[in-house]
C-alpha cells in the first residue's frame, strides 16, 4: 500500500478511536488517518455532503466501520456505499464487540472486504489492530473515481 491511501475510521468511542490510531503506526503505516465519529460523518465525507471534510475524486481510501454508531449505525452505512456505483469498490473493514453469526453473515452479504471482532481485552486489542496494520500494508486498494 502506498502513502496516498488514505484510512478512514469511523468509531464513535474515542478511546478505541485512539488506540486504533496508535496500533496502526504501531504496524508500520505512516498513511493518513481521518476519524469519524458517527455514521453520517463518515456518509457526508464519502457522499461529498455536508460543510465538513469531504474526500477527493481519484484518491484511494480504505474504511474501518464500527457497526454500532449513533445517528447512522455501521451497516446501514455499509448498505449505503456499496448501492453507490462509485463508492461500492471502496475496500471497507468492519469492526464490532459482537461474534454474531448471523451479523457477521448480513455484513458479508451487504459486501464488507472484512470483518474483524474487537476484543474485550485491551492486549488483545492492541494486537487485532496492529494485524490489522499488517493487513493493510500489503492490501492493493483502488481509487474511488467512478471507473471499473
Amino acid at each position: 500500500m502506498t502513502d496516498e491511501v488514505v484510512i478512514l475510521v469511523a468509531e464513535d468511542n474515542d478511546g478505541h478511536a485512539a488506540l486504533i490510531q496508535k496500533n496502526l503506526r504501531r504496524a508500520g503505516l505512516r498513511n493518513s488517518i481521518l476519524v469519524f465519529g458517527d455514521g453520517q460523518a463518515i456518509l457526508d465525507f464519502l457522499f461529498l455532503r455536508g460543510d465538513g471534510p469531504r474526500r477527493d475524486s481519484g484518491r484511494p481510501y480504505l474504511l474501518l466501520l464500527d457497526i454500532r454508531m449513533p445517528k447512522v449505525d455501521g451497516i446501514e452505512v455499509l448498505r449505503r456505499i456499496k448501492a453507490d456505483p462509485e463508492l461500492r469498490k471502496l475496500p471497507v473493514t468492519m469492526l464490532t464487540t459482537t461474534e454474531d453469526p448471523r451479523e457477521v453473515g448480513r455484513c458479508h452479504a451487504l459486501g464488507c472486504s472484512n470483518y474483524v471482532t474487537k476484543p474485550v481485552d485491551y492486549d488483545k486489542f492492541i494486537e487485532a489492530i496492529r494485524q490489522l496494520g499488517l493487513f493493510f500494508t500489503v492490501v492493493q486498494v483502488p481509487s474511488i473515481n467512478g471507473a471499473i
